[in-house]
């Protein structure tokens, strides 16, 4: 499922227009992003929860030369799932 997929399933859902189902979901996106940016965790009971860790400094290798090399810390965001969606998954 793409972006516009999601937003057809939403339109049917909701008999919304797809213009407007697309609003919505772009407003839950930027909404999921602004927080995360804030470093707040987005817990969305059922689910799952978002949330932005920091991937400490490390050194590795380039796989074609061995040459050592520095890895810079990075932020990236984690998801757990949550018991509801791992439950109507089979998981």
């Amino acid at each position: 499922m793409n972006k516009m997929d999601l937003i057809a399933a939403v339109a049917e859902e909701t008999e919304l227009s797809r213009i407007k189902a697309g609003e919505v979901v772009d407003a839950v996106f930027n909404a999921i992003t602004e927080a995360l940016k804030k470093k707040e965790e987005v817990r969305l009971v059922g689910f799952g929860t978002f949330a932005s860790t920091v991937r400490k400094a490390s050194t590795g290798r380039n796989p074609r030369t061995g040459e050592e090399m520095a890895i810079p810390e990075s932020t990236t965001v984690r998801f757990k799932p949550g018991k509801g969606l791992k439950d109507s998954v089979g998981g």
